[in-house]
């Protein structure tokens, strides 16, 4: 009885494996299908983009999603020739370079005692910072203008800077902070025995080490500060201070008949980030899952 009741319930349990296999390609395919989806949605406004700055204005009328059929570069000449980008591209390239240089210094400074050195008020003072990421920018915008118009700063680099600097530092601290606490305490024990000051322990292991935070953090706010533009409208009200994604809004009003010209311009705004996450994509994954897992 005991073997054939064995024989009988063989192939039922063979029975199981191939449906199980076909329900995991099933759940497999599905999720790769929603994968997809979701990549083509969020690749296509950079593919109408691209194409669409290749394109002469008589040509996108009859062809706006096609790839161009005779590519021509007039449109970025157009593009350069038809307003002030050189100088919306200096301007930002000056905000986001003073305060991401800036922010990171600082929230790499404040990131290494609340991480790595033992004192009290270090969760007190990292509960802050968190609590000020919550804040939005725009809560900010009536007392910060009110307080640089009294210090007579409108419309000047620094102000500018300044406010970057301080949205951003939470965020970089917070970021900083999980990446750091992974570093073993034994490394910087090993090197206070050597006899290496706090400062050169900061800059010879803990910079080191902390690079791909480091990066992410960097390319996290240059990304942030090149695509804002509330901060940038209020703050800079000169014209030769206007920054490219607030030049940008003006040249789509400019040129709103003529579309390859305005995709272009978008383009020339695009490139720039495109390499500075290029650059920094390798240690861009490890940074953000920094403190995730604590080894």
């Amino acid at each position: 009885m005991a073997t054939s009741e064995i024989a009988v319930r063989a192939p039922a349990a063979g029975g199981r494996r191939p449906r199980r296999r076909r329900k995991q390609r099933l759940e497999s395919l599905s999720r790769h299908l929603v994968l997809l989806a979701f990549s083509i949605s969020a690749l296509f406004p950079i593919y109408f983009m691209v194409v669409n700055a290749l394109k002469k204005n008589s040509e996108f009328v009859g062809n706006q999603l096609g790839p161009p059929h005779h590519p021509v570069l007039s449109t970025l000449h157009s593009a350069f020739a038809g307003g002030d980008i050189w100088t919306w591209l200096l301007n930002s390239l000056i905000f986001t370079a003073g305060a991401v240089a800036i922010s990171t210094l600082l929230a790499a400074l404040c990131a290494y005692p609340l991480s790595l050195m033992r004192w009290r008020p270090s969760r007190w003072l990292l509960t802050l910072m968190i609590a000020l990421m919550v804040i939005p920018p725009i809560v900010l915008v009536v007392p910060l203008f009110q307080m640089v118009v009294e210090l007579n700063q409108l419309s000047t680099y620094r102000s500018v800077i300044v406010i970057y600097t301080g949205i951003m530092l939470p965020f970089s601290t917070f970021l900083l902070v999980s990446f750091f606490s992974t570093i073993p305490r034994s490394l910087l024990e090993a090197a206070r025995i050597d006899g290496a000051s706090t400062w050169r322990t900061f800059r010879s292991i803990v910079i080191p080490l902390g690079l791909p935070a480091i990066v992410t953090v960097v390319t996290v706010q240059a990304l942030w500060v090149w695509n804002e533009v509330l901060i940038a409208v209020i703050f800079l009200q000169k014209e030769s201070l206007r920054t490219l994604m607030v030049g940008l809004t003006i040249f789509n009003g400019r040129y709103q008949v003529n579309v390859p010209i305005v995709m272009a311009g978008m383009l020339i705004g695009t490139i720039p980030m495109l390499l500075v996450y290029l650059v920094g994509q390798r240690f861009f994954v490890r940074g953000l899952t920094a403190g995730g897992v604590k080894g």
